[in-house]
């Protein structure tokens, strides 16, 4: 496998698709990205529920699994309105503040619990839809980014089947092998407005999750 060529297979313009640019569907994550991190950078992570914010917050994650294939067929999601989401974004706003800054590097014991608990109260928050891991983990990435998204492609690639502790080790060892390169390649998300690189950085388990994507794909 050739870590910096898959990266820019996912980045750049291919056979299957338009790569990263401001108008494809990979960019939803950037803005749904930035728009969860900006309240915690400010210190405001609890106005995401203000009711002059809530709608939009809903917004911003239900366009976001949506362009990322989650209210495809026979989704549960796809018979909800956006105010369905209202519990996650509560949740959300209530989520540990550590959970925030954890990231393939400190995948440590206690920080594994901590995505495990996290993971348990997505699922509580869209009861009674369930949520597989692969809505979970999507969830985690584009609101935390502190794991790849668990979908067919990334766990083809990365030849896992579960989301857990034993994932979650393999990947805290896999940028371990692979720091320099990981770390070089944290490219900055795209701004909405300007559809210009932000100061935003990509985190570590962004870059792992797109690796591994175009690796199983």
């Amino acid at each position: 496998m050739n870590i910096e060529e898959n990266i820019q297979k996912f980045v750049n313009e291919n056979e299957k698709n338009k790569g990263l640019q401001p108008t494809e569907r990979y960019a939803s994550f950037d803005y749904c990205f930035n728009y969860f991190q900006l309240f915690r950078e400010r210190g405001i992570i609890d106005q995401i529920v203000d009711p002059k914010n809530l709608q939009i917050s809903c917004l911003q994650l239900g366009f976001y699994l949506a362009s990322w294939g989650m209210l495809r067929g026979s989704a549960p999601l796809l018979q909800k309105s956006v105010k369905f989401y209202r519990p996650l974004i509560e949740y959300i706003a209530s989520a540990p503040r550590e959970l925030w800054e954890i990231d393939a590097n400190c995948y440590t014991p206690s920080n594994i619990q901590l995505l495990l608990d996290c993971r348990w109260n997505i699922c509580q928050a869209l009861s009674p839809c369930g949520a597989s891991d692969i809505l979970v983990t999507k969830i985690m990435l584009g609101v935390f980014g502190n794991v790849p998204a668990f979908d067919t492609f990334f766990m083809r690639g990365f030849r896992v089947s579960t989301f857990g502790i034993l994932a979650l080790g393999k990947i805290h060892k896999f940028y371990a092998e692979n720091q320099e390169v990981i770390d070089e390649h944290r490219i900055p998300t795209i701004d909405f407005v300007t559809g210009k690189p932000t100061n935003r950085l990509y985190t570590r388990a962004k870059v792992i999750d797109m690796i591994f994507f175009i690796e199983g794909s």
